[in-house]
């Protein structure tokens, strides 16, 4: 049996653009999805740390800065060579000293639960993956004055300032980043902007999210527009429990795949209550 290497052998430092091919390839031995350029966008929008053993990329961690008081952390990824020596815990660690004070959100795998119960995150929820490409969905009817209109090149404010109520953080750099490679459809009453869902290129396929709403039917009829829309595609979304859609979601033929547990290391953030997140940008970004 080979012997794993010592911590001691393992150096930790900022994770680079350069290395994300190495990264990629983590995550592909683990099955996720990602691509390149998932990564690249989610690099891009916070800081990482990469573990090295002789020179080989073994371990990665993210971490987003959401305003003054809140972040999120996710990509904790290490390789199997490193596993057992606490390769994990110190680039948690240490991207948890990155972000600061802040109340740091993440969705942990069953295997990852023991470390972040460790450094303090408690569980606050769940989060089920669903996908498929063999899905039927009809047009779900909205009430009189609200309808669904594309979006709009002026509509990112508001953008921002609804997914705000609906996370309970300012996450306007995040959703400025998403606009770009994203279509997006906006729930409309007589004039303002009261929800709205994107869609955009990920893993396998596409990937519905983040939906935000006033309601259930709100968001059922801006989900159903983009699976109607995208008939025979690969597509995923991940949804919050609580939300009142997993049972609709099935039944148009997404399969749920896997689950995640929300934990949060502080206080979690609250929204407003006017409009909630029907569905997540990602496990990772929330």
């Amino acid at each position: 049996m080979t012997a794993r290497p010592a911590m001691d052998a393992v150096q930790l430092r900022p994770l680079r653009e350069e290395d994300l091919p190495a990264a990629q390839a983590l995550t592909a031995a683990l099955r996720w999805p990602h691509r390149q350029e998932d990564w690249a966008f989610c690099l891009a929008l916070g800081e990482g740390l990469a573990a090295e053993l002789d020179g080989q990329l073994v371990g990665t961690a993210l971490g987003w800065r959401f305003g003054a008081d809140a972040a999120a952390l996710g990509f904790v990824v290490v390789a199997d060579a490193a596993q057992g020596r606490g390769v994990g815990r110190a680039l948690t660690s240490g991207v948890m000293r990155m972000l600061g004070e802040r109340s740091v959100t993440l969705c942990a795998t069953a295997a990852g639960m023991p470390l972040y119960r460790s450094l303090g995150f408690a569980t606050v929820g769940t989060v089920r993956q669903y996908q498929g490409s063999s899905f039927s969905a009809d047009l779900v009817p909205l009430p009189p004055g609200q309808r669904l209109r594309p979006l709009g090149r002026r509509d990112a404010p508001v953008l921002a300032a609804l997914d705000a109520q609906a996370s309970g953080m300012p996450r306007d750099a995040l959703i400025e980043a998403l606009l770009p490679v994203s279509d997006g459809v906006v729930l409309d009453r007589e004039g303002e902007a009261i929800g709205f869902a994107l869609i955009r290129r990920f893993g396998h396929g596409q990937v519905i999210g983040p939906v935000v709403a006033p309601d259930e039917a709100g968001a059922r009829a801006m989900i159903a527009h983009w699976l109607g829309s995208r008939s025979g595609q690969f597509i995923r979304i991940d949804v919050p429990d609580g939300t009142g859609l997993s049972s609709w979601i099935e039944a148009l033929g997404l399969a749920e795949v896997g689950t995640g547990e929300v934990m949060v290391r502080g206080a979690p953030p609250r929204g407003s209550g006017a409009v909630a997140r029907f569905a997540l940008v990602s496990q990772a970004l929330g």
